[in-house]
This record gives structure tokens, C-alpha cells and sequence, in this order.
């Protein structure tokens, strides 16, 4: 990304290939896929810090290419949306159920998301019945968007950590190499690589919240914050992905 913007920034332009395919190798677990995603999240925020004024002030690029650069790509693509995802549907909605004089209307918490959420859906209708599970998911993910997001824009000590995902078939490989791992070990290293505290303490938050809804709530969104602790708890415990067998 670094070295594209900065092509970009030279009057470069890019042809996209819409019909090549490529093969590629799925993370071998969910820790390595948290790993992954807070690379992709915090990079593009530190990008976004250190670029910001070099987008700005450059002269090879017109005015619509800096604000798109900087607004819709960097700025509501790779911050805003995380944000909001993980504020809004992981702490605001929630927190609002312990609040009555806190009204947040329908069409701000459920419809415009839909229809947003449907309208990002078209483009892979082979995956639609994948959809509803897909938002929770992401809620989760967001969590982690989050904060490596926070960690890239202020420079935090994780800033520069570069963690390479292991790929599917090296897990494969490493499993046969592990097998004399002692009974104590394995369990220790079993559960840091399941076990994830954060998530479920955000299941615990939500549970609550979804309880109390259910006993003097008026909009039925505990429908949605039990749901929503099911799958934090899922994650929390690591029962995401294949994991296949050695």
C-alpha cells in the first residue's frame, strides 16, 4: 500500500484486472488470522498519519484525487469504519438498553445497515446465505480493527510489529513437528492459542445487556445482542475456522 500511494502520488495510474484469478492460502488458525488482520488494520493508519501532509501538499495529483486519497480511502475506508462497527454496535447500542432516556431510531440501528449491508452483498451472491453470520463476525473482528487502528495512528509500542501469518499447510506441517511437545506444554500453548480473555469479556458485556433488554426492554434487541454474545463467545474460545487433523 505504502508503495502504492506513493506511485500514485507521482501520476501513476493502475489497470485493474477484474477477471484474474489467483490462488491463494487461507491463516491455519483464528489466532493467526487476528494476527493478520491487525497488520492490514494498523498499517494503513500509520500509513494514513505519516502520508497525510505529503498527500496534501503535493502538486503532481489534482484536488480530487487528494481529497478521495485522503477522505474516502484512508480516512472513511481504513478508520471511520472500524470505529463505527465496533462503537456503535459493541458498545453505544448496548450501552443505550442501561440508559432509557438514550433513544436510538430504527432506522439508524437496523435499516440503513441492512441495506448497506445488502448492497456490499451483491457482488458475491454465491455467499449470501453466509451474510447474516458474516455481520456478527465482522463485529468480532472489528474489535481487533479497532484497536490496531488506534495502535497505527498514535504510534503505540506494537506499531512496527510484523507478525508473518502462518498459512494452512504450514500448520499442517507443524502439527507432525510438534508431537513430542510435552502433556504440560501442549495444554498451556492449547489454550493461548484458543483462549482469547477480550472476547469473552465482550460476551459477558453483551449477555448482560441482552438480559436486561429482555426483562425491560422495548425493542426486542436483545434478539440481536444474544446472538452477538454467541458468536464473541465462539471466538473467545477459538471454535473458528478448520482445523484439520495431523
Amino acid at each position: 500500500m505504502d508503495l502504492a500511494v506513493r506511485a500514485g502520488l507521482k501520476g501513476w495510474k493502475f489497470l485493474y484486472l477484474g477477471d484474474l484469478q489467483v490462488k491463494s492460502e487461507l491463516p491455519s488458525t483464528f489466532k493467526a488470522f487476528r494476527f493478520q488482520q491487525h497488520r492490514w488494520s494498523c498499517g494503513p493508519a500509520n500509513l494514513f498519519r505519516k502520508m497525510v501532509m505529503d498527500i496534501a501538499t503535493n502538486k503532481k495529483v489534482t484536488l480530487y484525487k487528494k481529497c478521495y486519497v485522503i477522505y474516502s480511502f484512508f480516512f472513511v475506508r481504513k478508520i471511520i469504519a472500524h470505529f463505527f462497527t465496533f462503537f456503535f454496535y459493541c458498545l453505544i447500542l448496548p450501552l443505550t438498553i442501561l440508559v432509557p432516556e438514550v433513544y436510538v431510531p430504527k432506522w439508524g440501528s437496523i435499516y440503513i445497515p441492512c441495506i448497506i449491508t445488502m448492497l456490499n452483498s451483491v457482488g458475491t451472491p454465491r455467499s449470501f446465505h453466509l451474510l447474516f453470520y458474516w455481520v456478527l463476525f465482522e463485529n468480532v473482528m472489528s474489535f481487533h480493527r479497532t484497536k490496531a487502528t488506534l495502535i497505527g495512528l498514535f504510534e503505540a509500542k506494537r506499531v512496527n510489529e510484523w507478525v508473518v501469518t502462518e498459512k494452512l499447510g504450514d500448520g499442517v506441517k507443524n502439527k507432525s513437528n510438534n508431537k513430542s511437545i510435552g502433556f504440560k506444554k501442549s495444554i498451556f500453548k492449547f489454550l493461548g492459542d484458543r483462549v482469547s480473555v477480550h472476547e469473552l469479556g465482550f460476551a459477558a458485556f453483551l449477555f448482560i445487556c441482552g438480559c436486561y433488554d429482555f426483562l425491560y426492554g422495548k425493542n426486542n434487541y436483545f434478539i440481536y445482542l444474544f446472538l452477538q454474545t454467541i458468536t464473541f463467545t465462539i471466538a473467545g474460545f477459538g471454535y473458528v475456522g478448520t482445523f484439520v487433523p495431523s
